[in-house]
């Protein structure tokens, strides 16, 4: 990137959020501090309204705005991509709005790039399983725990657990929320427990904001939340063994359940996980028995005989 196209990056960057860190300009363009702080100088030389607040960061002044800005090919192209994730993996709510942000979007493109997205579009799908959040009911609740996060407002919700099936109405601190597994979850201080508590936004059967605040400042940030639940997990080793040929079938889904490493000898891939539940893990090998062996540990091996033997009297019985 030359330095007349970073100089507009950076000022597009600045834009975007009240206070940027001159470190996050250096990470996000792979360049120096010391490089960041001469285009800096160089922004207000040519007038850009730069606040420079120490210790802080940089801000522009309220109410200077960049004229529309022109988007590449590649970044055209990546909006269809983002569309179509979006309309999958989010509820009805925070899609229309992302299609209504979507439309502006479009608006300022140069007619070659519009046609070109229009194209495109009908080019690109995302399959996955079914999304629990466009269910009647259900289809607002992620814009509206991404509204109370925002507004710092408690959250009021009705909830049924996965494992026992309890359902319970909890007052909430939302931390953040986070997709993995093909569902969203929500990270949040309970009152009814007093400690932090997950809950899978599918298992939610109402969910309202309450006028009362909070301070966010009083829990952890999602990424120290979650990095702090991870390290104090009480994680067990499980040994796999996988014949090359077989090896694709696991290659996307390893990542899922607690992958860390893999030997390759000639004819098996010998795949190391940390998981902290062993059920679990077990019951998704157990898809793919025919083709896995287990080395460890002892207990996982055992679970799977037991699965296999409640399936074959189960399938006995009907």
């Amino acid at each position: 990137m030359n330095r007349i196209d970073r100089l507009t990056a950076i000022l597009t960057h600045l834009q975007s959020k009240r206070l940027t860190k001159a470190q996050e300009i250096a990470d996000r363009y792979q360049i120096s501090l010391r490089t960041v702080y001469r285009d800096i100088r160089a922004l207000e030389e040519a007038g850009v309204p730069l606040i420079g607040e120490a210790g802080q960061g940089y801000s522009l002044v309220e109410g200077y705005r960049l004229p529309p800005v022109m988007f590449t090919q590649e970044e055209a192209q990546a909006f269809v991509v983002a569309e179509k994730i979006l309309e999958k993996f989010s509820d009805k709510g925070s899609s229309e709005h992302f299609h209504s942000a979507l439309m502006k979007i479009k608006s300022v493109l140069k007619t070659q790039e519009k046609d070109r997205v229009n194209q495109l579009s009908p080019l690109v799908a995302v399959y996955t399983q079914k999304n629990q959040l466009l269910h009647s009911g259900k289809d607002q609740f992620l814009r509206l725990i991404l509204e109370a996060l925002s507004a710092k407002k408690l959250i009021s919700i009705n909830y049924t657990t996965f494992d026992k099936e309890e359902t319970s109405e909890r007052t909430l601190e939302g931390v953040g929320v986070y997709y993995a597994f093909d569902q969203w979850y929500m990270i949040a201080w309970c009152k009814m427990r007093e400690d932090y508590r997950t809950f899978r936004l599918d298992r939610i059967n109402w969910l309202r904001i309450l006028g009362e605040d909070y301070n966010p400042q009083a829990h952890p940030s999602l990424k120290d939340y979650i990095d702090k639940v991870r390290s104090a997990d009480n994680l067990i080793e499980v040994k796999i063994e996988v014949p090359v040929r077989k090896e694709k079938y696991l290659r996307t889904q390893k990542y899922n359940h607690g992958f860390v490493m893999e030997t390759r000898e000639k004819n098996k891939v010998t795949m190391t996980f940390m998981t902290s539940h062993i059920e679990g893990f077990v019951r998704w090998i157990i898809c793919l028995a025919d083709m896995v062996q287990i080395i460890s540990p002892q207990e996982a091996k055992e679970r799977v005989l037991e699965l296999i033997e409640e399936m074959k009297i189960n399938q006995s019985s009907i």
